[in-house]
C-alpha cells in the first residue's frame, strides 16, 4: 500500500448550503477511487473585514454513510483562523468510485473564507 501526503485548498469558499449535492463548488476534497484518506489538519481563515460563520461537513459516500458536520455555525473573528481538525479524521472509500467528500461553507459571504486541508492518502 502506497502513501502520499497532499494538500487541498479553496479560496473564496462559497455560501451554498451543506450538504451540497447539486454541484461540486463546496467540495474541498473527495476521496479518489481505491483509496482511504486521513485528514491531518484543516484550517479555515477569515479573509474578510468582519466576523464570519462557517460550516464543515463530511458528505458520506453514496449509500455507505451518513453526512456529518465537523463544524456547524462556527464564528471566526476578524483577522483570525480556526483549526478545525487538530487530530486525525478518516475519510473512506469502500468501492471503486469516489468516496467521502469534505465540504465547506461560509454563511457570511463568498469572498470571506479560505480553507486548506492536509491529508495522507493510502492507495
Amino acid at each position: 500500500m502506497a502513501t502520499e501526503f497532499k494538500r487541498a485548498t479553496m479560496g473564496d469558499v462559497p455560501t451554498t448550503a451543506l450538504p451540497n449535492t447539486t454541484n461540486a463548488n463546496s467540495d474541498l476534497y473527495t476521496v479518489p477511487s481505491n483509496c482511504d484518506t486521513v485528514i491531518i489538519g484543516l484550517l479555515l481563515t477569515n479573509i474578510s473585514g468582519g466576523a464570519i460563520i462557517a460550516d464543515v461537513l463530511i458528505e458520506g459516500q453514496s449509500g455507505q454513510g451518513d453526512d456529518v458536520y465537523l463544524l456547524k455555525n462556527a464564528d471566526i473573528p476578524y483577522g483570525s483562523a480556526l483549526e478545525v481538525i487538530s487530530g486525525k479524521v478518516v475519510l473512506a472509500n469502500t468501492g471503486s468510485g469516489t468516496g467521502d467528500t469534505l465540504q465547506v461553507r461560509c454563511q457570511t459571504g463568498a469572498t470571506h473564507l479560505d480553507a486548506v486541508v492536509s491529508i495522507l492518502e493510502n492507495t
